[in-house]
């Protein structure tokens, strides 16, 4: 059997849409599982035990457009599907999924199409369910069993990496000091996801200070906003001669998203805003201090476990969006910059003796 799952959202979706695919594994153990994401993604899950292949969607790049769009359509029905799982709401989802031929095809009655596309339809429940739930109900759609369906170990995003990301993780934080380390990650796709230039400053310099490791993170497109972090700490090089702490590294712009996985596995602390690799670090079981501005918990999208905390302010306007916006749409900014870095530096605290026992 083969099963396909697409999902060709951002990068925190395709994480929150692991424990989907572990269900179906554990429901159907000699099928052949293929995971559809969004380009650039697909190096983080060729190591994941559960997926035969993994194949990335440039739709914003090379296979943009209709033609591209229908040539990947026929490539994908030559792959032979029994089972198609679209965990994706857009047209071009829906198309693919048609295109599949697989005799079975589910997907959200609220996608585009979904008459057209599915065989099997379920509604998404965004209003009563959490993420990793609303994709769970595919799988339940296909009569999986309700004790597959409940399993805690099962339902966690248990991500897997490459052992040469672990290996590539382990050098590049081998030039710290033995102690407590945490990272911080100031960037976010969406502008108004991000806490303040100045709050990650503070956290940085307290790090410091303490005597904490501290490590700054960025990918495509962040380390600018990471190098502002770095100028408000006192850590600018202007000259370019000044002299680092020996507890911090600038990761920014450094890794690959394989390898910034595997550095988040071994954090004693992460602070982040509410972003995809948020997702791959409590996945991992890494304590996680995240910033929600624009965005809440009862989205569905909070990181999860006894290790994760959502530092966020009561604000009328929040939330103003699913993902958040370029700008304030109120011009306050007000959920973000009342954040207090006092309050997130306790949280950060507290979980460094339990980490390091």
């Amino acid at each position: 059997m083969r099963i396909a799952v697409w999902n060709t959202a951002f990068l925190g979706d395709s994480v929150l849409t692991l424990p989907l695919i572990r269900v179906l594994k554990a429901a159907y153990p000699e099928a052949e599982i293929d995971f559809y994401v969004r380009g650039g993604l697909a190096s983080l899950y060729e190591a994941q035990p559960e997926i035969a292949r993994v194949f990335s969607c440039d739709k914003r790049g090379k296979e943009k457009g209709l033609s591209a769009m229908l040539r990947q359509g026929r490539e994908i029905r030559r792959r032979g599907y029994d089972i198609w799982v679209g965990a994706h709401l857009s047209l071009r989802s829906s198309c693919m999924a048609w295109a599949s031929g697989a005799k079975v095809r589910v997907g959200y009655s609220e996608a585009t199409l979904s008459s057209f596309a599915y065989t099997k339809r379920t509604s998404r429940r965004f209003r009563e369910l959490a993420e990793i739930e609303r994709l769970l109900e595919l799988a339940k759609a296909l009569g999986v069993p309700q004790g597959l369906l409940g399993d805690r170990e099962l339902c966690w995003p248990e991500l897997r990496l490459p052992q040469s990301a672990h290996e590539d993780a382990a050098a590049l934080l081998a030039c710290l000091p033995e102690g407590p380390t945490i990272g911080l990650h100031p960037g976010s796709v969406w502008p108004t996801k991000r806490w303040t230039p100045e709050g990650f400053a503070a956290i940085l310099r307290r790090a410091l200070d303490s005597g904490v490791n501290a490590v700054l993170l960025a990918g495509p497109g962040e380390v600018e906003t990471a190098a502002e972090v770095r100028r408000l700490a006192g850590l600018g090089c202007e000259d370019g001669s000044c002299s680092e702490p020996d507890n911090f590294l600038d990761l920014s712009g450094r890794t690959s998203l394989a390898t910034l996985g595997a550095v988040l596995a071994r954090l004693d602390g992460y602070v982040t805003n509410d972003s995809g690799p948020m997702h791959m670090a409590w996945a991992q079981h890494a304590p996680v201090t995240a910033m929600f501005g624009p965005t809440v918990l009862s989205l569905g999208f909070a990181p999860r476990g006894e290790a994760s905390t959502v530092m966020q302010t009561d604000e009328p306007c929040r939330p103003c969006g699913l993902h958040g916006h370029k700008v304030c749409p109120q011009g306050h900014f007000r959920c973000m910059k009342n954040i207090d870095p006092e309050d997130v530096w306790r949280d950060i605290e507290r979980k460094l003796p339990a980490r390091k026992s």
